[in-house]
């Protein structure tokens, strides 16, 4: 499963992917998915975030819960969604967020490929889920995996941002703390942006300026938080 990773992912998370508890739950999705069971993403985008964004080039992480659990919505980078794709419920809260923060306007498009590609590691705590079964996947191995990827992101000198959305993501706080938290890192938690949660404080946290503040300050620029357009067909949000 790890052909494709970056060298500095496959030292960092590498270990953790060849370890039994992930290697028993890559024969159980490959089980269940040869028994008829639809398991998003496709197996060959499971660890886009990591291809996208090599460790040495992550300034940001954001993470989630689990991927979405529609047909065709999951692509390997939490919250993102393809090209041509109307963006799910969370997203769209996600760029209302933007347009308060960073006076960003709605496009209608859904695709965070620029976000990754600018060092935004886009990452769920899980990174499979069953078709139509939020949550399915959770405790089930790849937390081991995230951790992992979250602890090698806090060891590294430079200094980082992590965007923590929802109690399963801010559990992943212990691993920033153990290796840093308060002196060279920012921690920005808040709600998911779910529709169940959104109000209950991730409107008006500001991730994005408090980001981009930290980001210039400490030396490493500033990231682009644009949405990509939607094309013409798409109706907006």
């Amino acid at each position: 499963m790890d052909e494709a990773l970056a060298p500095s992912w496959r030292a960092a998370i590498g270990p953790a992917l060849a370890a039994p508890g992930a290697q028993a739950l890559v024969r159980r999705l490959a089980a269940d998915e040869a028994a008829g069971t639809a398991i998003y993403p496709p197996y060959g985008d499971r660890l886009r975030a990591f291809e996208l964004t090599p460790l040495d080039r992550v300034r940001v992480v954001i993470l989630g819960q689990d991927p979405y659990h529609g047909p065709e919505q999951a692509m390997g980078l939490a919250f993102s969604v393809p090209p041509g794709m109307r963006p799910p419920p969370s997203l769209r809260n996600i760029a209302k967020e933007l347009t308060a923060d960073l006076g960003l306007p709605p496009t209608g498009g859904g695709d965070l490929t620029h976000w990754a590609e600018q060092g935004v590691l886009l990452l769920n705590t899980s990174l499979t889920v069953e078709a139509g079964r939020a949550g399915s996947h959770a405790g089930l191995g790849w937390e081991a995996v995230t951790d992992a990827a979250v602890a090698a992101v806090a060891a590294r000198a430079e200094p980082s941002v992590f965007i923590l959305w929802g109690s399963q993501a801010q559990a992943k706080a212990a691993r920033i703390a153990d290796l840093g938290e308060g002196t060279r890192h920012l921690v920005i938690r808040s709600p998911h942006p779910s529709p169940l949660s959104a109000h209950r404080g991730f409107f008006g946290s500001r991730p994005f300026s408090r980001a981009n503040a930290f980001l210039r300050e400490h030396g490493r620029g500033e990231i682009d938080w644009r949405l990509d357009e939607a094309p013409a067909s798409l109706p907006l949000p």
